[in-house]
């Protein structure tokens, strides 16, 4: 790249020569002045202190690495030092760990309560607290006073970061506010004192958008913008008032586009327009980085007033990796970090070039890049004023210094906070010093001087800057199945958003048709119709179904067993060839389909869109497996033939539940299909147009007459009738256990002209429960149960009913979960904003009112949120001091009603959690190996969740299915699935004649 002088003439552009090389002298310089010459005292001190030690260890010993940042993650949660003690020991006991002997003999004890156990627990402890103060300037007001002084007498300036930004309650959200406007008055009070100041605002603070609202969501850009809006201009004003200068710092990926679409017209606005004292951030190890930082440079020109743009490479990148890669969405940073490096050198020329409209804060701890700023903005005369040099607090002070000492102007971005919210963050400064990428690791390492200095180039794949979709993950076993997942939606992005937009306005006006059933590839008018009605709005009509009589079941029997002759004989590549082009329908018609489930089930937008995933993996994992049992098992002996091979039983009739009206029925109904069955599809009545939806589907992806039929009809009449047929040979359900027990009792009986014992398959929920211990993330916790229990307004079998919690945290758990499900926006799912949305039908509405009346009775109510008063609405319920033999802990709800309990120890938890009936899903938050490893093996579900959401299986991830009371049958999306639809059979053949037999194959 050529660098253009604004103040020249067009003719005399400044070479990429010339830059390089007076990069390369100013970075020599640069890294002269900060090799650091330290006295034999100062190195025999440090290689005694155990904070340096830990760094050491570390950096040596990748897998010591993890399991000792691990330890340090939990420390703030352990409130004793057995607790510590303990800790460290089943950490650092892991096999793959190879320890230091000092860590060996530290951690040579036998009980954590005892002395030596005390020791370890005390130096560790100092240890950490030691780095902690290396990287965050202050826990309080002195000490980050202190650490100004310091820095002014250096001759550097400051921003404030103020720790504990992961907020989860509207109450946390104001305190992070309220916090701010008090840290500015006390810091331009002290300002006021100082003999001078390197900086016309003397204060500068650094906040994070998504701390200022606590459902701050990049689908809800509006609501969010206006939440956030609000106390931006609060911070605003009281910065104006004070003197004070605020920037604006960049997190996650998911919120780029948000934050920036926030920011952007507040700035503009006639209040803040002329304010010159705002910075933005970028994250120059994002490929849209460049085009971000471009857009910029053409709204800073329309403002007409500068603001300052920081430069930073980005601090996420490991996790914004797993995040594309869990998603399947395309990967947002640079696959390399000499890319992130080369994209940050263009970034810097690209800002610099127009520094007139954004003012240039250059933050990296890498000596070229700084050096590489440097050059240019001597090539280009830039004013002093206009750009700054900024690292972390703790992190390359003597580059800091060196850069302070040639007269550049130094900012330092100082932590502010107590260790509890600052560890996070520790971490992540750990991971960076430790990692073998770091600039400041490398430069430690003795490499050398031209390596260190080089020119960056970008890296396979990332020169054109466009996004890359992630590897696959690989099979771990030949007996693995793995697909190419569909991906969901990534609200994030504003075309998703407007595609979602567009599909909402569109199938609105589509409201109120009628769909028939589908009998022998007919489309077949019927007498009787049912209405599907919106149940935030049930005066709104959905849909009309017409509904089967007991003749239509019949003629549909008729129809599958004449097609069934041919299906089950047809090749199961062309089987699976129809199931695969049902999942790319399903896909291209996602935003439809989602704007389907909005209006019919009640579904906000990221729950409908999950929906649609799952039915797609279901399409095309089932069409893998039957792929994988289509060939015959070989058992051959000497003149014998032995093969084992699988048919089809005949005729499945499916019945789908309401709550997942796409996903549930597509992965029943193709499982059947593509093992050569035939299949007649009776929907639940609420849901029923969705299902017609995907009746559509399958037809137009090809299923041929008879095979596959649609036949909507009451439960009591047709479904009993069906269930009941002699010529049924397989039933499969979700729904009730009270409607799932009369299906397995009724489908028992043998009926006249029945040959064969019926096979069902039952899914019928669960009580289930989520455990917390003392050593969990309680942020994590927290918002992971919100979302467990109130997700679709707890309409989900696998929701979270209860959660043990440890005595010892049992208050402040309590506290910030009601504040948190307090935060919840409780209204119509065509709302963005909304979190919480309607119950399915008025009979659902009243069962649960009475379930809540009852529990007012037997336990302690937390919480009660209001909702609106049309449509189906129950806001999200808490109760605590619940007791665990009560109807309240013991009875499935089906809906936003929570049971929380308190268990004295992890024994009492467990015992807890499995004292029901239901063995569907568990959850345990914890950072204790202990725990974690006893849970996997004593905790009764079916699917167990650790340190996450118990909601939300993903095909061929985690097939999902319980025992118990649960249900009966196969996990749905596991590899023994299809073994259901199927009749194994053995054919064995005596190749012998007269004495002789074939010998191929024999040894």
């Amino acid at each position: 790249m050529t660098i253009v002088n604004p103040t020249r003439s067009s003719s005399e552009p400044i070479s990429d020569l010339k830059i390089e090389a007076q990069t390369q002298a100013i970075a020599s310089q640069l890294l002269a002045a900060t090799t650091e010459k330290r006295s034999l005292f100062a190195k025999l001190r440090d290689k005694f202190r155990w904070d340096d030690m830990l760094l050491g260890w570390t950096m040596e010993n990748p897998s010591l690495r993890v399991q000792l940042f691990r330890a340090i993650d939990c420390l703030p949660s352990l409130a004793t030092k057995a607790q510590i003690a303990r800790h460290l020991q089943e950490y650092l006991s892991d096999a793959a760990v190879e320890l230091p002997q000092a860590l060996k003999d530290l951690l040579n004890f036998t009980a954590p309560d005892s002395l030596p156990g005390q020791v370890a627990a005390t130096t560790m402890t100092t240890a950490v607290e030691t780095l902690a103060r290396k990287y965050i300037a202050g826990e309080n007001l002195p000490q980050m006073l202190k650490s100004i002084d310091r820095l002014r007498n250096q001759s550097m300036t400051f921003t404030i970061d103020v720790l504990g930004e992961a907020v989860i309650t509207e109450t946390e959200a104001q305190s992070y506010l309220d916090r701010y406007l008090e840290l500015m008055g006390q810091l331009t009070t002290a300002a006021s004192n100082w003999r001078s100041a390197p900086d016309a605002s003397p204060v500068q603070v650094s906040v994070k958008l998504t701390a200022f609202y606590s459902q701050f969501d990049p689908l809800d850009v509006r609501g969010s913008q206006a939440k956030v809006g609000d106390r931006l201009r609060i911070l605003l004003r009281k910065a104006q008032e004070v003197g004070a200068a605020v920037h604006f710092d960049m997190e996650q990926y998911r919120y780029k586009n948000a934050t920036l679409e926030v920011l952007k017209p507040l700035l503009l606005e006639p209040e803040f327009r002329d304010r010159t004292d705002i910075g933005i951030t970028l994250q120059a190890y994002l490929r849209d980085s460049y085009q971000d930082l471009q857009e910029l440079i053409s709204w800073a020109k329309k403002r007409g007033n500068p603001i300052t743009l920081r430069l930073i490479k980005g601090a996420y990148w490991d996790r914004e990796t797993i995040v594309a890669r869990q998603n399947h969405w395309a990967t947002p940073v640079y696959n390399h970090k000499s890319s992130t490096d080369a994209n940050f050198e263009r970034m810097t020329a690209l800002l610099l070039t127009n520094h007139e409209y954004l003012h240039a804060a250059i933050g990296s701890h890498n000596i070229r890049s700084q050096a590489h700023a440097i050059a240019i903005s001597q090539a280009l005369n830039i004013p002093p004023q206009q750009i700054e040099f900024q690292v972390l607090y703790g992190m390359a002070d003597n580059l800091a210094i060196a850069l302070a000492q040639q007269g550049h102007r130094v900012r330092v971005y100082c932590p502010y906070g107590a260790l509890i919210p600052g560890m996070a963050y520790l971490i992540r400064r750990l991971l960076e010093n430790t990692a073998n990428t770091s600039f400041l690791r490398q430069s430690l390492s003795g490499q050398p001087l031209e390596g260190l200095l080089a020119a960056p180039i970008w890296g396979e794949g990332d020169a054109d800057g466009n996004e890359v979709l992630p590897l696959p993950m690989p099979a771990s076993t030949a007996l693995v199945t793995r697909i190419d997942p569909a991906a969901d939606t990534d609200y994030a992005i504003e075309r998703c958003r407007s595609a979602a937009t567009a599909a909402l306005t569109s199938v609105k006006s589509k409201l109120g048709q009628t769909y028939q059933p589908l009998i022998n590839g007919e489309w077949v008018p019927t007498t009787a119709t049912i209405q599907s009605v919106n149940p935030a709005h049930p005066n709104e009509i959905v849909g009309s179904i017409g509904q089967i009589t007991i003749d239509g079941a019949e003629s549909a029997i008729s129809a599958a067993q004449a097609a069934f002759k041919t299906w089950k004989n047809t090749p199961v590549a062309t089987r699976s060839a129809i199931l695969r082009r049902a999942a790319d329908l399903l896909e291209a018609r996602r935003h439809e389909l989602n704007a389907w489930m909005v209006f019919e089930a009640g579904k906000p937008l990221p729950q409908a869109d999950v929906e649609v995933s799952e039915a797609a993996d279901f399409c095309r994992y089932y069409a893998a497996e039957m792929e994988r049992l289509d060939r015959e098992t070989v058992y051959d002996v000497a003149g014998e033939t032995d093969r084992y091979l699988y048919r089809p039983k005949g005729i499945v009739l499916v019945i789908s539940p309401w709550n997942f009206p796409l996903a549930i029925p597509t992965g029943m109904v193709v499982a059947a299909l593509v093992t050569g069955n035939c299949v007649l599809l009776k929907p639940a009545a609420v849901t029923s147009v969705i299902a017609a939806k995907l009746a559509e589907i399958l037809v137009d992806a090809g299923i041929p007459k008879g095979v596959f039929q649609f036949v909507p009809g009451s439960g009591s009449t047709v479904g009993a009738h069906l269930v009941k047929h002699p010529h049924v040979q397989a039933i499969v359900f979700t729904g009730s256990q009270e409607v799932g027990c009369e299906i397995y009792a009724s489908a028992a009986i043998l009926q006249p002209g029945q040959k064969h014992l019926k096979r069902v398959i039952a899914e019928m929920g669960g009580k289930n429960a989520i455990v917390v211990d003392e050593s969990a993330d309680l942020d994590l916790a927290v918002q992971g149960v919100v979302d467990s229990a109130f997700g679709y307004s707890g309409q989900k079998c696998s929701a979270c009913s209860r959660v043990v919690v440890l005595a010892s945290i049992y208050e402040p758990f309590i506290e910030r979960l009601v504040a948190a499900a307090k935060s919840l926006n409780v209204g119509d799912p065509i709302d963005p904003s909304t979190k919480v949305g309607p119950v399915i039908d008025t009979a659902a509405q009243h069962r649960i009112r009475e379930t809540i009346a009852k529990g007012k009775t037997t336990a302690t109510l937390a919480l009660e949120l209001p909702s609106p008063d049309s449509g189906y609405f129950i806001g999200p319920v808490i109760f605590t001091d619940v007791d665990p033999q009560s109807a309240l802990a013991q009875e499935e709800i089906f809906g936003p009603v929570l049971s929380v309990m308190k268990a004295e120890d992890f024994d009492r938890a467990i015992e807890i959690a499995n004292n029901t009936n239901f063995a569907l899903t568990g959850g345990l938050y914890s950072r204790t190996p202990s725990h974690i490893d006893r849970a996997k093996v004593e905790f009764e579900v079916g699917n167990l969740y650790i340190n996450r959401t118990i909601t939300g299986a993903i095909v061929a991830r985690q097939p999902f299915g319980g025992y118990k009371l649960s249900g009966v049958g196969s996990k749905a999306g596991g590899p023994d699935y299809l073994l259901q639809f199927l009749d194994p059979r053995t054919v064995t053949e005596n190749i012998q004649r007269q004495g002789f037999a074939p010998i191929e194959g024999i040894d």
